[in-house]
């Protein structure tokens, strides 16, 4: 459990690059999902595999700043 633990503790830091407007509805509520809905804004999620299926849903508009 304490291995599953550590894996959870990384995160990884986005910043939205691109503008959600003329994208489909699954791409506005995945940027939401990432507490994102702005250009410029960051935000720093745990890295899961959720997660990462998330930003590659959205590849083209977010871009990963840092991963610890």
């Amino acid at each position: 459990m304490a291995k599953d633990a550590a894996k959870s503790s990384k995160t990884i830091k986005l910043e939205q690059i691109g503008s959600a407007i003329r994208r489909h509805h699954s791409q506005r509520s995945t940027l939401i999902g990432l507490k994102l809905n702005k250009i410029g804004r960051t935000s720093e999620l745990q890295d899961t595999p959720a997660v990462r299926g998330m930003i590659q849903k959205v590849h083209h508009l977010v871009r990963v700043v840092d991963e610890k």
